[in-house]
């Protein structure tokens, strides 16, 4: 194909999902001038992939967290896959998961070759229940991995002490949950790895990349043989005991991740300042629950905008309320479309049932769009819409 025949892509802003064009939508990367020479830099160097903006990424986002080792990935999926398999996880090993959530990182357990074991959430906040994962241990089980649903921390005190009591891997998706805190520490400090991603709609966004954080060398060593390899160990004996899956961060991403990074605090912030609006204008309404802070939370950094439909909603009123908001050029999704229900899962035996809560929760959420270039204007004519779809529906009624 000649440059002549090449057709670049419609500028316009459209849906990620349907490709129609939008007036909001879901997600918007907050990024500065410095954002862009930061890549530019990378651009004009001659270093796009093996350089020096990837291992400074490692340290400055390790760093922050107090934890000893940084990884950075292509991916949070497969970061976890390569975590597992790291550990000896896979065949005839099962992984104790929730099946809630936005992002789909529990595929990694399924491509590292173990058995996911879901169980079911706390109804309020989300998160994997710790009682409902020990009711799940067997004999099998070898780790436990938990997320901050949203950007809601789990209940990390008591999934420590479970895992430690019963010798598993505990493993934290915090990919939802950049800058949250639990009263008893900031994400990403609690498991014996956590996993960010930087993908959209995420705060840190570089287009795709993951960090992989942890306080064990060994295991950080392992799993970046499994990643990746550098040029100066191609004729290591230890290095080349297992081939490398090729899946490290570039240099172009890790650029933009470490730019971002370093300003994290003033995006947060100015995240803040929209969910403020948000809850603002979603206080006079019956039926629609903003998001919910359990009382041992310090801290939440929400990932998306997600509010709950009363119990007198059903799926297909939420799936009416989603196609109102598409209408409007607004683009709105169904929080979660819970794991055990999707084919590759349903094929080891989960059907419609299994987690009551999972589904009742997920049948009934909805994420709006969250991002830092949202003005009043247009939070007051989501909410706003949000309200008369809902009474169209049949299913709400407005409190002015």
């Amino acid at each position: 194909m000649s440059p002549a025949t090449l057709q670049r892509p419609d500028a316009n802003v459209v849906s990620i999902a349907t490709g129609e064009p939008l007036q909001i939508p879901l997600c918007d990367p907050d990024l500065t001038g410095d954002d862009l020479a930061a890549v530019e830099a990378v651009l004009r160097g001659d270093r796009l992939g093996e350089g020096p903006w990837v291992p400074a990424l490692e340290r400055a986002f390790a760093g922050r967290l107090g934890r000893s080792h940084g990884l950075a990935l292509s991916s949070g999926a497969l970061g976890l896959m390569l975590a597992l398999r790291a550990r000896g996880i896979g065949p005839g090993d099962e992984v104790i998961l929730s099946a809630h959530g936005f992002r789909e990182i529990g595929h990694g357990v399924l491509a590292a070759g173990a058995t996911p074991i879901f169980a079911d959430i706390d109804y309020w906040s989300g998160t994997l229940s710790p009682l409902k994962a020990a009711d799940r241990i067997t004999l099998r089980t070898r780790a436990i991995m938990a997320g901050n649903s949203a950007g809601h921390p789990a209940d990390w005190p008591a999934l420590r002490s479970l895992a430690d009591a019963h010798g598993l891997f505990l493993i934290e998706d915090s990919c939802e949950a950049i800058g949250s805190r639990h009263k008893a520490g900031e994400v990403g400090t609690f498991g014996d790895i956590a996993l960010f991603d930087f993908a959209q709609p995420g705060v840190i966004c570089c287009g795709e990349g993951a960090m992989l954080v942890s306080d064990d060398a060994d295991l950080v060593m392992a799993i970046r043989r499994l990643a990746r390899r550098g040029l100066g160990e191609r004729a290591s004996v230890s290095a080349t005991m297992a081939p490398p899956l090729g899946v490290g961060m570039s240099e172009m991403a890790a650029a933009l991740a470490f730019s971002q990074l370093s300003r994290l605090d003033v995006l947060l912030e100015r995240r803040r300042g929209v969910q403020a609006m948000y809850d603002g204008f979603m206080q006079s309404f019956e039926g629609i629950k903003p998001p919910y802070v359990a009382p041992d939370i310090e801290e939440v950094h929400w990932f998306l905008y997600v509010v709950h439909l009363g119990t007198r909603f059903s799926k297909s009123s939420r799936d009416a309320i989603l196609e109102d908001l598409r209408t409007e050029a607004v683009e709105a999704h169904a929080y979660s479309s819970p794991l055990h229900l999707q084919r590759a899962y349903r094929d080891l035996g989960w059907k419609k049932g299994d987690l009551f809560v999972t589904e009742k929760v997920a049948d009934r959420a909805v994420a709006l769009p969250f991002h830092a270039h949202l003005v009043p204007e247009q939070v007051a004519f989501m909410v706003a819409r949000i309200k008369d779809a809902s009474i169209n529906s049949g299913a709400g009624a407005a409190i002015y």
